[in-house]
């Protein structure tokens, strides 16, 4: 864990110089006196620091989830990390949130944190989800269907299945089933790549139908821009149901007892599906992230009554009333 957490911190640093806090109040960093002082009738102000992995879908929760802390008067921090960078920076305090915990998948990686009690699995926060393998249609329609089919296409693939970054949970599932020579994939590898990779190389690819089997996943724009299929087959690794997901809120131990108003809003806080597709469409057509999210709050904006239930503004004013008059809703 040294390693990590050298390297965590190295990725942190360079991100706090690299990249601007979405402010809406003051930059300082909050002593202990200031973020408890009349605690009983504010909220404690504090910079919420979120870890990201370069998913799509995680940037598009995270960028609204930050758009409507600092519409409360919060500052917040985002640093883009791989997934057990996440964690560590979680356990070390460095980071206080991560709104992608996608589970079973990600059990591997994040169920020894959740065990040893430095990571707090907080709230269900989207329901819905799935995260397998995929293949465009194309390949499906000549018999590649299932996990138990891959190895039969091993020479068209290259004997690759191409994954996202390295040490993600598809990755290391994938790379399972090799070791394991699960459905006679033993011979095959891991091909690490980003998201934005991965996906550029199956575009490319299906533009000639040439083979290729890829991590796929929603919510996210692919299902609509690619014509693709799951394969079935890949219950005992990915989980039923073509690796149905459920994607929590996770935050650092103790975190929610410190800033009870934070808790509270992070408890409220759930997405859904048709919310998560139309703000990563719209990053995805060229939009920034933050004006996707606000254009989608200003025109959804009844999902604020649910996330700000019980949370006041850090000024101590009304939580929902603040957050309307911020964003002109």
């Amino acid at each position: 864990m040294n390693t990590i957490k050298t390297a965590f911190t190295a990725v942190l640093a360079l991100a706090i110089l690299a990249t601007p806090v979405f402010a809406s109040g003051s930059q300082e960093a909050q002593t202990p006196e200031q973020t408890t002082e009349n605690a009983a009738d504010t909220p404690e102000a504090t910079t919420v620091d979120f870890a990201e992995v370069g998913w799509l879908d995680i940037q598009a929760t995270t960028t609204t989830t930050r758009v409507v802390l600092e519409a409360l008067g919060y500052d917040t921090t985002s640093t883009t990390v791989s997934v057990p960078l996440a964690y560590e920076g979680m356990a070390g305090s460095d980071v206080d949130v991560f709104l992608g915990n996608w589970m079973p998948s990600m059990a591997t990686i994040a169920n020894q944190y959740f065990d040893a009690g430095s990571v707090e699995q907080y709230a269900l926060n989207l329901e819905g989800a799935k995260y397998t393998l995929a293949v465009p249609t194309y390949l499906a329609d000549q018999g590649l269907q299932d996990f138990s089919d891959i190895a039969d296409f091993g020479e068209e693939l290259e004997y690759q299945i191409h994954g996202i970054e390295a040490g993600n949970d598809g990755n290391l599932l994938i790379q399972q089933m090799i070791d394991e020579d699960a459905f006679g994939l033993g011979d095959f590898s891991v091909v690490d790549s980003s998201e934005a990779g991965m996906l550029a190389e199956v575009r490319a690819r299906a533009e000639n139908e040439q083979p290729i089997v890829f991590l796929g996943w929603e919510p996210h724009p692919m299902n609509a821009y690619l014509d693709m299929t799951y394969l079935t087959g890949g219950d005992d690794y990915f989980g039923p149901d073509f690796g149905a997901a459920e994607v929590y809120t996770n935050v650092r131990s103790g975190y929610a007892e410190e800033y009870p108003n934070l808790g509270q809003f992070f408890s409220n806080l759930q997405f859904t599906l048709t919310m998560e597709n139309e703000i990563m469409t719209a990053i995805n057509e060229g939009s920034d992230a933050r004006d996707a999210a606000v254009a989608w709050l200003q025109e959804n904006p009844a999902i604020l009554e649910d996330w700000l239930d019980g949370v006041s503004a850090v000024d101590g004013s009304n939580g929902l009333q603040t957050v309307r008059a911020a964003l002109d809703i």
